[in-house]
C-alpha cells in the first residue's frame, strides 16, 4: 500500500490501484493503512 498526496488530501492506495480511502491528514491514512493490515492478517488465521 501507499499514501498518495492528492488535492483533497492523502490517499491510500493499494498495490493494484484500488482506493482504500482519502484522508485530510497524513496520520489519518496512516493509522487506517494499519488498521488494513491488521485485519489483513487477522482474515488470514
Amino acid at each position: 500500500m501507499t499514501i498518495r498526496k492528492v488535492k483533497s488530501g492523502y490517499r491510500l492506495v493499494s498495490k493494484k490501484g484500488k482506493n482504500l480511502g482519502t484522508y485530510k491528514t497524513k496520520s489519518g491514512a496512516e493509522k487506517r493503512e494499519r488498521q488494513v493490515q491488521y485485519f489483513k492478517k487477522a482474515k488470514a488465521k
